[in-house]
């Protein structure tokens, strides 16, 4: 089951401070590589924390595990992801003159990915 939901990429604090230690080390890489999710939408979804979803655009794909949040903090529809490689991966070379590729209002195509030996 595939689903078109809007992206919207940004900062985090924990970013800035997982930052200090690399973009190469573990807790950078770990952040950005999680897409956060109304619950909802991923019950529906058939996912759960930790699953791993296939976001799509026209320009490119990543492979994420997602994180819940409830309706109140994450409306259904809109994923939030800490920018990153796996955000570059998806956002278009367009600037709009900024120097910042558009990194708000993505629409993606989202796509749970099987577990391996699992079959779901």
């Amino acid at each position: 089951m595939t689903e078109v939901m809007t992206l919207i990429g940004g900062r985090s604090s924990k970013q800035g401070t997982a930052l200090c230690a690399g973009k190469l080390a573990p807790e950078y890489i770990e952040l950005t590589s999680v897409v956060e999710m109304n619950v909802e939408d991923m019950a529906r979804l058939g996912l759960s924390n930790n699953s791993k979803v296939r976001l799509r655009t026209p320009v490119g794909e990543a492979v994420l595990r997602c994180k819940g949040r409830e309706t109140k903090d994450l409306p259904s529809g809109i994923l939030f992801m800490v920018y990153g490689p796996m955000t570059t991966q998806l956002m278009a070379g367009d600037t709009a003159a900024s120097g910042m590729p558009i990194s708000k209002n993505i629409d993606v195509e989202v796509e749970p990915v099987p577990e391996a030996g699992t079959g779901t």
